[in-house]
């Protein structure tokens, strides 16, 4: 498995993996014939959403093996706009998550936030490529504190915030599959709270230190910027009648700095439709960036201790209600 990743992470490799993937992407999408998705040809604007309410919640009285009393709350909702006109496109979503937990009588606490906006305009140039550009911002709602230290900050509302933008090639055979390369992307980091900025938080350049050997306070860089090239795959297919599998990859390399360095973004989405309005899915997440330190507890002691380098990964299983627009 190493020796694959530190294939993959040289730049020349890199190149030749792309063009790999993008010459196998077009078998991955071929179905039957009557069930391939038909390009994207309805002039005029299109409009849609879907917004889901998940929850989970366990009462336990004299209850002998034990355990504890909990209420958990999901709340995800997305939508979008879809414009063509004649050969031009123009694509814009908006993605919300947000959830709660409390367990026993400790504090309600947040179990997920995410807030993301990307916009793409694209011009068609053959049957199945565009010219495209985008745009990517992707942050979070409300400030997140250590369980074990709840006046600690460990990130808020544009901090951090990540910005991508892009130009370069879109290959859309169908409505099903969409797959982005963009040679020449900017990717910003910004860490707006200045106490997370002089601690180096997400990637940036944290404060320098005194005679004293002490940090600096407000000497820490809040915006960090990277050029290099991106890689956005975006496929969705219904797998049986009621069942739909979504998946969205994203992988970054900075020109300037460890370009063998792959930032890795993997979303995954399986629905399961059960009526008009109920509905339940599985959500994984799968982030990896060497320029993230993410808290370490070496000790087993549930007390982080030290920072490193890891992959990080979030799996949701839910069942709610579901409203379509």
């Amino acid at each position: 498995m190493t020796s694959f990743f530190r294939f993959c992470f040289r730049p020349l490799h890199v190149s030749v993996l792309v063009v790999g993937c993008a010459l196998s992407l077009p078998a991955l999408a071929q179905t039957s014939e009557s069930s391939a998705a038909a390009p994207d040809t309805v002039q005029g604007w299109r409009r849609g959403g879907v917004g889901t309410l998940n929850f989970s919640q366990v009462s336990l009285s004299n209850w002998a093996p034990g355990g504890q009393s909990s209420l958990a709350l999901l709340g995800i909702g997305n939508a979008f706009l879809h414009y063509r006109r004649g050969q031009n496109t123009f694509d814009t979503s908006l993605d919300v998550v947000y959830g709660s937990l409390k367990a026993g009588k400790a504090r309600i606490r947040k179990s997920d936030d995410r807030l993301e906006l990307n916009a793409k305009y694209g011009r068609q140039f053959t049957k199945v490529l565009y010219y495209a550009a985008q745009a990517n911002l992707k942050t979070q709602l409300t400030p997140t504190r250590a369980l074990e230290r709840p006046d600690s900050l460990l990130s808020r509302f544009f901090a951090p915030a990540f910005i991508l933008t892009s130009v370069g090639i879109d290959y859309k055979p169908n409505d099903q599959l969409s797959v982005f390369l963009s040679p020449i992307t900017g990717k910003f980091t910004v860490v707006a709270d200045q106490t997370l900025a002089d601690a180096g938080a997400f990637g940036v350049e944290a404060a320098r230190r005194g005679p004293d050997g002490q940090l600096v306070q407000g000497t820490g860089q809040r915006f960090r910027q990277e050029l290099g090239a991106y890689l956005n795959v975006k496929y969705r297919r219904p797998i049986w009648e009621n069942i739909t599998f979504q998946s969205k990859l994203d992988l970054f390399s900075n020109y300037l700095h460890n370009p063998r360095n792959i930032d890795v973004n993997w979303e995954t989405l399986v629905s399961f439709k059960v009526n008009k309005f109920i509905s339940s899915s599985i959500a994984t997440t799968l982030v990896y960036d060497d320029d993230v330190l993410v808290p370490i507890d070496q000790n087993d002691d549930g007390i982080p201790d030290s920072r490193g380098r890891r992959i990080q990964f979030k799996e949701t299983l839910g069942i709610g209600l579901t409203y379509r627009f």
